[in-house]
């Protein structure tokens, strides 16, 4: 079979990679060994309906109005959006609980509240500097399929007053110390830093641009992320693109030292002009698809790995505090590093709990799909029994907040279980590790240096999270456009080229 793009992995990489593909002419085909598309944002079946056992909301939502207006079509023809209200509820164990909201000015009245005049200054100062950060790094390093460091530097050299946070060295931990005198605030921004993997005590200070991308919207699917997955799937057929599920790559094809193709699991022969390989880039290091392949993918891209998490999806009923559709219960940040630092499973880790249904329980309430994550370490990292033990320890962390499930949760999908899904990933769910200064520019590109040969996906560039993989599927789609010599077989009006367009719903065309 002879394809102009086959596509390894769909996730949100690999599909936005073959919509924009498909979209422009090319025969696609699309692989993978799961049952359904979306990668990493799953579900699992419960008695209350599937529930998310992935990301739960999307943020930087222009980013899919302009992908999906890339191949022709608007995002809420294809799935239902709600911004949410709150961006999440944080409790601590003495008490006290702290709300943020899409408004600034609500956040900075909700800081002062609960810390004073002197925090909510404090905060205002930090909200303005994560806004620079973010609009200081959205086109040279976010949008670029090459970031370069002169860029980033000139960049940073235009907002001199923020220049602080992108010293080589400065920690998120350290610049949300120098903000902050409440501990619980500097716990809350420094948790940013387990959006993507990492520490915020080895983390780079730039992190805290992620306050940002969600104070500028949280959207609520309805589906889930994962009814976003469905949709891009259902773009790649209608454009004529084939998606064989339960059929992974077993190897790929290498003659002359080019990428001409792969070897499935069920031995298809699929040669291709262009393969994009959208699962874990350490998979090609390790010579999981062939020794032939390993060149693409130095290790030193790939290590070292992020953090990973037990993961909890299921059906319950709520009895205790009101909950948002986001909320946090912290613990002891210092225990939990130290131990995620040593390559242990935290005894006592801060637990995010999604509500899936966004609403209060009630005296008497419904059987309600809720999501739970604790961080842990990838592999090798934690024992069986630690694994264990950290069922029991979620529940007496959310009892210590006055909260009770009933009945109680099935055991969590654990970091082996995220290695076995995920081949070569080592059970790390953000891919390589963010900490230190240059740890984003170390991420693997688009462009590998095997011709044929392209990568997507939030295992590289530019890093972790939904729209950040699909933003590194429009990557490796424009890299096959600008590297054809024919003419462009594009249909009118869907381009997989570099234009930015804005959403209908926000008029912004700046990712966020």
């Amino acid at each position: 079979m002879d394809v102009d793009t086959l596509v390894i992995g769909a996730g949100f990489g690999g599909l936005a990679c073959a919509a924009l593909r498909a979209a422009a002419g090319d025969r696609v085909v699309v692989l993978d060994r799961a049952a359904a598309p979306g990668g990493k944002a799953r579900t699992v079946p419960t008695p209350a309906g599937p529930a998310q056992a992935g990301p739960t909301v999307v943020t930087m939502r222009p980013v899919f109005d302009a992908l999906f207006e890339a191949v022709g079509e608007h995002l809420e023809d294809h799935v239902a959006l709600s911004r949410e209200p709150i961006l999440a509820r944080h409790s601590w164990r003495d008490g006290t609980a702290l709300d943020l909201f899409p408004d600034p000015a609500a956040s900075a009245a909700a800081v002062d509240a609960f810390a004073g005049p002197r925090e909510a200054d404090a905060f205002r100062r930090f909200a303005a500097e994560a806004r620079a950060l973010f609009e200081a790094f959205d086109r040279p390093m976010m949008r670029a399929a090459r970031p370069r460091p002169a860029r980033l530097l000139a960049a940073a050299l235009s907002r001199p007053r923020h220049l602080g946070a992108l010293l080589p060295g400065r920690t998120l931990q350290g610049a949300l110390d120098a903000r902050f005198r409440d501990p619980r605030l500097r716990q809350l921004f420094g948790r940013y830093a387990t959006y993507v993997g990492g520490s915020p005590r080895l983390s780079p200070a730039v992190l805290g641009l992620i306050y940002h991308s969600e104070a500028s919207g949280v959207w609520r699917v309805e589906g889930g992320p994962s009814a976003i997955a469905a949709a891009l799937a259902g773009l790649v057929r209608r454009r004529g693109g084939t998606l064989r599920f339960g059929e992974g790559a077993a190897r790929l094809l290498v003659r002359g030292g080019r990428v001409r193709g792969a070897v499935t699991d069920e031995s298809r022969t699929i040669r291709a002009a262009h393969t994009v390989f959208a699962g874990d880039p350490r998979a090609l290091s390790e010579g999981l698809l062939g020794e032939a392949a390993r060149p693409a993918v130095p290790r030193r891209a790939v290590e070292p790995r992020s953090h990973s998490a037990h993961v909890w999806a299921f059906a319950a009923r709520a009895t205790g505090p009101e909950l948002a559709h986001h909320n946090v219960f912290f613990a002891d940040p210092e225990e939990e590093h130290a131990a995620l630092g040593r390559g242990e499973t935290p005894r006592d880790p801060t637990h995010y709990l999604c509500a899936e249904w966004g609403g209060t329980p009630k005296p008497d309430p419904p059987l309600r799909r809720f999501e739970i994550i604790a961080n842990a370490p990838p592999l090798p990292g934690g024992t069986t029994e630690e694994s264990a033990s950290c069922h029991s320890t979620m529940l007496r962390s959310l009892r210590a907040h006055g909260l009770r499930l009933d009945p109680e949760p099935p055991p969590p999908t654990t970091p082996r279980d995220f290695a076995a899904m995920h081949p070569g990933s080592a059970g790390a769910l953000y891919g390589p590790s963010p900490h230190g200064s240059w740890a984003a520019l170390r991420r693997p590109r688009a462009r590998t240096p095997m011709p044929g040969l392209l990568l997507a996906g939030g295992g590289c560039h530019p890093g972790a999270g939904i729209p950040m993989a699909a933003l590194s599927g429009r990557h490796a789609a424009e890299a096959i456009g600008t590297g054809r010599t024919s003419p462009s077989r594009s249909r009118p009006g869907a381009t997989a080229g570099g234009t930015w367009t804005p959403s209908r719903k926000t008029g912004d065309g700046a990712a966020r």
